[in-house]
């Protein structure tokens, strides 16, 4: 019994030994068998896909082919020839009913779709298309080209005629400025002098005395509502100036100086004032200058210095007599252009606004230029807020 014992438990262990074995061999094929199934379906699949990519391939190459053959018609049908012949079958609209300017620009292009046929080759079509737009380019009348320059240029000039005004640039007006314009050496030209009083501002006018036109032209500005004053002739340093009729001369006394004053006023009578005429030898004389400021002040009227010597003893000698006076401040035209002229108002404008007033003065026989340039500045002075006056109503006097 022991021994049957013994047996079995010897061959129990066998037994599970050989079931283990067993047991891990077929684990193994099925493993094997797997990993065959496997990659035999890899293989497959490779070759089913290099299959059909390269069936793809060779199905899209007639495609790629069918789409260039359109694009090569489409080059084909834009060509210049085709073109061409689009061209000559469209008749040409007629010439009658257009404007010159279209049909200048219908020849122009004409011109160039000629370049365009010339470089192609010429067929039996395009020598007609070529032949009927010569003909057209033809019928076109060459003088109208010079008529539609000609109503250019007339357009033009009248585009300028009806332009805006020109700006000068003159600043605003501060101080409620002033300006004062005064023309010397009246008498002389009575034609002139109707140009000056004709401006839309009131205006001072200096009348030489014992000319010719001196009582008609100081009546004329009268007559305007303008201001006349005397313009009094003194002597020059240059003793070769001959100052005219009725001057103060150095040699002359006091009674002289006063006898010759009251004449030479009662002439223009009624004026408001004098001026100086050259005299800067007479106005750098206190003792002169002296007997005219009391003969003045005694006439009730002002006195004026034209300031034509940097010396002149006028302020100071008014001072020690108590009496106002006027100074020029401006001349507008020493120099007769436009440009300097403009020039001297932008001058002017700018005293006025920094003392709140400014004396200019110019001359009759600038005639033909300064009144017209005042005559240009005057809206966009009065605009910018200037205001005009003759010397007495300014508020310039000095003391």
């Amino acid at each position: 019994m022991s021994a049957q014992k013994k047996t079995v438990k010897k061959k129990a262990p066998q037994k599970r030994r050989a079931s283990k074995k067993t047991r891990v061999a077929l684990d193994s094929k099925k493993v094997a068998i797997a990993s065959a199934c496997v990659c035999a379906f890899c293989v497959l699949l490779l070759a089913v896909s290099a299959l059909f990519s390269s069936r793809r391939q060779e199905a899209e190459r007639p495609l790629l082919v069918e789409r260039e053959v359109p694009q090569a018609k489409a080059e084909v049908v834009e060509t210049p020839q085709s073109k061409s012949k689009e061209d000559f079958k469209v008749p040409p609209k007629p010439e009658r009913a257009e404007t010159p300017l279209a049909k200048i620009e219908k020849e122009v292009n004409g011109n160039d779709g000629a370049k365009k046929n010339s470089a192609s080759k010429k067929t039996e079509e395009n020598s007609q298309n070529e032949s009927s737009k010569q003909v057209a380019k033809n019928s076109l009348p060459p003088p109208k080209k010079s008529e539609k320059k000609s109503d250019e240029k007339n357009d033009a000039s009248k585009n300028q005629s009806f332009a805006a005004p020109q700006d000068f640039g003159f600043p605003p007006a501060s101080k409620d400025a002033v300006l004062c314009v005064v023309f010397d050496d009246g008498g002389q030209n009575v034609a002139q002098l109707k140009r000056c009083i004709a401006l839309p501002f009131p205006v001072t006018v200096a009348v030489l005395p014992r000319l010719a036109h001196s009582k008609e032209c100081a009546a004329l500005v009268r007559q305007s509502g303008n201001e006349v004053i005397l313009h009094q002739p003194m002597q020059a340093i240059n003793l070769g100036v001959n100052p005219g009729e009725g001057a103060i001369l150095p040699q002359m006394s006091g009674g002289e100086i006063a006898a010759t004053l009251s004449q030479n006023i009662a002439e223009l009578a009624p004026i408001s004032g004098i001026n100086n005429h050259e005299g800067s030898l007479i106005t750098e004389d206190e003792v002169k200058v002296g007997f005219v400021l009391e003969t003045v002040h005694q006439k009730g009227i002002y006195f004026l210095d034209s300031r034509t010597s940097s010396a002149t003893k006028i302020p100071s000698v008014a001072m020690e007599m108590g009496f106002s006076y006027f100074q020029r401040d401006i001349f507008l035209d020493n120099e007769k252009s436009r440009e300097n002229i403009l020039n001297e108002l932008k001058r002017g404008v700018e005293i006025a606004n920094r003392q709140g007033f400014v004396i200019m003065i110019g001359h009759v026989w600038s005639a033909e230029i300064l009144p017209s340039v005042l005559e240009e500045v005057y809206p966009e002075l009065k605009k910018k807020g200037y205001r005009f006056s003759t010397v007495s109503n300014s508020g310039a006097q000095r003391k």
